[in-house]
């Protein structure tokens, strides 16, 4: 949204100005962050541990492949909110609602595998692993097994001591997001639009709530009716599996041909006016953005490899590293 009052353009000029210089602030922190992180940091501190995640990873995904977009979903809340520290994953306590209890992250899934996976490198080295370097490994893994790419992580991460449910407020994107909004949040992490775009793909897996897209389905108001962007066929599908009065706990999937496979079957339902979310279908909206939805679903491999590039990109916001946070051997208790 453009500022207004006196000045008009000036105002609007000064506004860019400000969201330029903090893009290109946080694109240079996360550089210097990915610098310190290392591939095979683990090598010889504890030689087990990715392999340790990746078999705890794989019992989970294998006997139920939706977790795959819990794991990968749980690994972005956590890097958008006081960057890639493990701070999703501490409890509440009496005394601090923590950023799991915030109410984009209540149907957050996939603690239990960070838990085990911890619980085994602790046995193994212990105060080694750091549970943010769990948390991307993870989601590495299950993209793998779902059918992504397996890009190399680079780790090095440590873990903070500070987790706040009110933070994840104007940290992550909402469903509504337009892509304005989008490319402004995601540039705040030092994130380019087209690497937006690219990891809008992970929406090819797993499933949402109806009540994130309720609204496109059952509006109110002066413009009251369906999303005018949807396809009425799939509108019609909707509203059978989310009735009005029955959607807080209903599920459907994002791709609802292949959501068990990381494919670009995303892009091709956005092109065909099916995208589930308002932030999803948002991207045929804006020419540029549109573009690169249409270049993936032509080019498979490109998207693949854009979204693991992005991902390594994202695995940086915001770590803390060397002798900055701490390895917390319980993931849900700060040191």
């Amino acid at each position: 949204m453009e500022a207004r009052g006196r000045g008009g353009a000036p105002t609007r000029l000064r506004l860019r100005a400000v969201l330029l210089s903090v893009a290109v602030m946080a694109t240079a922190m996360a550089a210097r962050s990915q610098a310190q992180l290392q591939v095979g940091f683990y090598d010889t501190l504890c030689p087990a541990a990715e392999i340790i995640v990746q078999e705890e990873v794989s019992k989970v995904v294998s006997a139920n492949p939706v977790m795959a977009a819990g794991l990968v979903r749980l690994h972005f809340h956590d890097c958008f909110v006081r960057g890639c520290d493990a701070s999703v994953l501490v409890d509440s306590t009496p005394g601090n609602s923590a950023e799991k209890d915030a109410p984009p992250n209540t149907s957050l899934r996939g603690f239990e595998v960070i838990d085990n996976a911890k619980t085994r490198l602790e046995q193994a080295c212990f105060g080694v692993v750091s549970c943010a370097d769990v948390l991307a490994f993870a989601a590495r893994d299950a993209l793998a097994l779902v059918g992504g790419n397996a890009y190399q992580v680079p780790a090095g991460r440590r873990d903070g001591n500070v987790s706040v449910a009110q933070e994840t407020n104007g940290n992550l994107p909402p469903p509504s997001a337009n892509v304005n909004q989008l490319t402004q949040m995601f540039g705040a992490k030092g994130l380019t639009q087209a690497e937006m775009v690219a990891l809008s793909g992970a929406h090819t897996i797993g499933e949402s709530h109806c009540s994130s897209f309720s609204n496109r389905l059952y509006s109110s108001g002066p413009n009251a009716g369906q999303d005018p962007s949807m396809d009425p066929a799939y509108v019609s599908t909707l509203m059978q599996k989310c009735p009005q009065q029955q959607q807080q706990q209903a599920t459907v999937p994002m791709d609802a041909i292949t959501p068990n496979s990381f494919d670009t079957n995303y892009y091709a339902d956005i092109v065909a006016n099916r995208g589930l979310l308002g932030s999803d279908q948002a991207l045929l909206a804006d020419q540029t953005t549109a573009a690169q939805v249409i270049g993936y679903t032509n080019n498979p491999d490109s998207f693949q490899t854009d979204f693991a590039a992005a991902m390594v990109k994202m695995g940086s916001v915001g770590v803390l590293t060397g002798a900055a946070g701490t390895i917390r051997t319980n993931c849900r208790v700060v040191s």
